[in-house]
C-alpha cells in the first residue's frame, strides 16, 4: 500500500518537475537569446555553433533551476492532493506525514545528486568550453569582419579602417586605426600593412601593423607627438556580452573544486580573490543542498487546500526562491567585503530555510493550527511582561 502511494506521489512530482524545469530554463535562456541570435544573424555565425553555445550555457542554468523546479513541483503536487482531499483520506487511513514525505525525500535526493554533479563537474567544463567556442567565433569574425573601405567598430576602444583587403584575406593594406582605449590621449595609427595574429593558447588576437606611424594628441589639444615604427602590435578585445572579458586565464566559475582549493593555497593570493574562491567552493555544495531543504519546506506549505492550486504553488515557490537567493546574494556580498566569513555567508540561507522547514514540518506533523502558535506566542509575551 505504501509503495503504491509513494509511486503515485513521486510520479506526480516527476512530471511537474520536468515541465517546470523546462519552463524556468527556457525563461532564463531567453535573456541570452537576443545576444545569441545577433551572433547568427548579424555576425554570420553558423547555426551549429549557436546550438553548441546554448548547450554549454545549460549546466549553469540547471544549477539554479533544478532546486526551484523541485520546490514548485512539490508545492503544486501537495496542493492538488490537499484540494482533492486525498491528503485527508491518507491521514485518516493511518498514513503518517513521514510516509507522505518519503517520495518527496526521494525526489529531493535525486535532485540533489543531479545538482551536485552539474555544479561539481559540468559547470566548470561548460564555462571553459563556451569560452573557447566564443573565442573561435570571435576569431573567425575578426578575420572575415574587416571589409575594404568600411569602418570597423567591433573591437572595444578601436575603430579600424582598411583601404584594401586582398581576396585571400591574409593581410590588409592602407590601415588607419583610431585608438580610444587611453582616455587622456587620442591616438591615430597609420600603417601600410597589417596582419591578424591569433594565439589559441592565451586566447588573444593581435593586430600587427608594419611600416607606419603613431600620431598622439593630448586632451587639451596643446601637445602633439609622432612615433614611427617598423612593427607595432595592438591587442584586440574580443569580449562580448555573453563571454567574460578576461579570456587569458581561468575565472573562478571555470575552476573545479581541486583547482579552487589549489588557488586558495597559492602564496601571495590577495584577500579579495581568496574570499571569491572560498565562496565558489562553498556554492558547489550549498546550492545543491537547497534541493533537500526546499523539499522539506514545500511539503507542509503545499498541504493546504486552495482552489487555484497551480497558480498558488507557482507563486509561493517563486516567493520562497526569491527570498532564498536574496539572502544568498546578501551573504555573498558581506563575504566579498570581508564582514563575515565565507562559511557563514554561503551557508546562512540554508540554515535559515532549514530551520523554517523543520518548524513547519513539525507543526504539520503534530497538526497544530498556525493561529494557535501565534496565540501561544502572544500569551507567553504577555505573561513575561
Amino acid at each position: 500500500m505504501n509503495k503504491i502511494i509513494s509511486r503515485y506521489i513521486l510520479k506526480e512530482i516527476a512530471l511537474l518537475f520536468v515541465l517546470v524545469l523546462f519552463i524556468l530554463t527556457f525563461v532564463l535562456l531567453m535573456g541570452r537569446i537576443l545576444q545569441i541570435m545577433d551572433l547568427m544573424v548579424n555576425k554570420g555565425v553558423d547555426f551549429s555553433a549557436v546550438i553548441k553555445l546554448i548547450i554549454f550555457l545549460l549546466p549553469s542554468l540547471f544549477l539554479f533551476t533544478i532546486p526551484i523546479a523541485l520546490l514548485v513541483s512539490v508545492l503544486i503536487t501537495m496542493g492538488r492532493l490537499s484540494a482533492d482531499n486525498e491528503i485527508t483520506a491518507l491521514r485518516t487511513s493511518g498514513v503518517s506525514l513521514l510516509q507522505i514525505y518519503y517520495p518527496v525525500a526521494i525526489a529531493s535526493l535525486v535532485s540533489f545528486i543531479f545538482a551536485i554533479v552539474i555544479g561539481y563537474y559540468m559547470v566548470p567544463h561548460s564555462y571553459s568550453a563556451s569560452k573557447r567556442l566564443i573565442f573561435d567565433i570571435a576569431q573567425q569574425h575578426a578575420s572575415i569582419g574587416i571589409k575594404e573601405k568600411v569602418f570597423n567598430a567591433d573591437f572595444k576602444g578601436i575603430l579600424l579602417y582598411a583601404e584594401k583587403v586582398p581576396s585571400n584575406g591574409n593581410y590588409i593594406e592602407g590601415v588607419v586605426v583610431s585608438d580610444n582605449r587611453i582616455l587622456t590621449e587620442q591616438n591615430t595609427i597609420l600603417a601600410k600593412r597589417a596582419y591578424l595574429i591569433t594565439d589559441p593558447a592565451s586566447m588573444t588576437v593581435k593586430l600587427r601593423l608594419e611600416n607606419g606611424s603613431i600620431h598622439s594628441v593630448s586632451s587639451d589639444l596643446k601637445n602633439y607627438r609622432k612615433i614611427d615604427f617598423n612593427s607595432y602590435d595592438i591587442n584586440l578585445d574580443l569580449s562580448t556580452e555573453i563571454s567574460p572579458a578576461n579570456t587569458a586565464s581561468k575565472t573562478k566559475d571555470e575552476m573545479t573544486m581541486t583547482e579552487l582549493l589549489e588557488s586558495m593555497k597559492k602564496p601571495g593570493v590577495n584577500e579579495v580573490a581568496l574570499r571569491e574562491y572560498a565562496i565558489e567552493a562553498h556554492k558547489k555544495f550549498s546550492i545543491p543542498l537547497s534541493c533537500i531543504i526546499f523539499g522539506l519546506l514545500a511539503l507542509p506549505l503545499g498541504m493546504r487546500s486552495h482552489r487555484a492550486v497551480k497558480s498558488r504553488g507557482l507563486t509561493v515557490g517563486i516567493i520562497i526562491a526569491t527570498a532564498y537567493y536574496l539572502v544568498r546574494i546578501g551573504g555573498e556580498a558581506l563575504v566579498e567585503t570581508g564582514r563575515v566569513s565565507p562559511l557563514i555567508g554561503a551557508w546562512t540561507p540554508n540554515f535559515i530555510f532549514a530551520l523554517l522547514g523543520i518548524l513547519l514540518f513539525y507543526v504539520s506533523y503534530k497538526e497544530i493550527p498556525f493561529y494557535h502558535i501565534v496565540k501561544m506566542n502572544i500569551w507567553n509575551r504577555t505573561q513575561n511582561n
